[in-house]
């Protein structure tokens, strides 16, 4: 595998198209353009990356639409994984971030048992401060109203309400998309989400519950 050198240029415009007609003809007909321009690029991203960052792998490109009301067949942006750093490629450019979008419920009681103790709970508001301090923002699933139990004047509070948590920075589409400085911008952004997810990986870690 060549090393990673941008993008390609018809990327953002196979997405956009995507937008417009996501079906299988259109698909078919664009394939050879995700393979090129999408798909291929982000194995070499994820390639070049995995010495410091471990083995990555790129979602499936299709959508579970078993239990979903949009029956549409195919996911509009292209997903690299190497856990917990994610990097994403669609019709708004490139997004890369670090930590867990999204948590189980065993995870959950971990994360809320960590963020309620003083010492852990104040380490990790320290560290997303200073990650945005660095220019990430602040993202994942998060309740509208408190967990049952917990106290309203909790210092915490906001991230008792997380269900999720990872921090990002995002690029519209640009000429960096499609030159090796994109690799940059993924580097810098995971190494700057490290403190989070060594934090994760250290009071909450992965799922203990079997999948469904």
């Amino acid at each position: 595998m060549s090393g990673f050198a941008g993008f390609g240029d018809g990327a953002v415009e196979f997405y956009d198209g995507l937008l417009v007609d996501n079906s299988k003809a259109y698909w078919t007909d664009q394939r050879e353009v995700y393979e090129a321009h999408v798909k291929a690029p982000m194995a070499a991203l994820l390639a070049e990356l995995e010495p410091e960052f471990g083995a990555g792998k790129i979602f499936r490109p299709y959508r579970d639409v078993r239990f979903a009301k949009d029956k549409s067949p195919y996911k509009t942006h292209c997903g690299g994984f190497a856990p917990p750093f994610y990097v994403q490629v669609g019709p708004e450019g490139m997004l890369a971030a670090a930590g867990y979008y999204g948590m189980a419920p065993d995870q959950l009681t971990r994360f809320r048992t960590a963020v309620d103790d003083e010492r852990r709970g104040a380490e990790l508001a320290r560290l997303l401060a200073a990650a945005e301090k660095a220019g990430l923002e602040v993202g994942g699933e998060q309740l509208k109203t408190r967990p049952k139990g917990t106290d309203p004047e909790h210092p915490r509070l906001d991230l008792m309400r997380r269900k999720g948590l990872m921090v990002a920075r995002r690029w519209a589409p640009d000429d960096v998309l499609h030159e090796r400085r994109c690799l940059d911008r993924v580097r810098r952004t995971w190494r700057a989400g490290r403190p989070l997810a060594e934090w994760l990986a250290d009071h909450v870690g992965p799922s203990e519950q079997p999948r469904r």
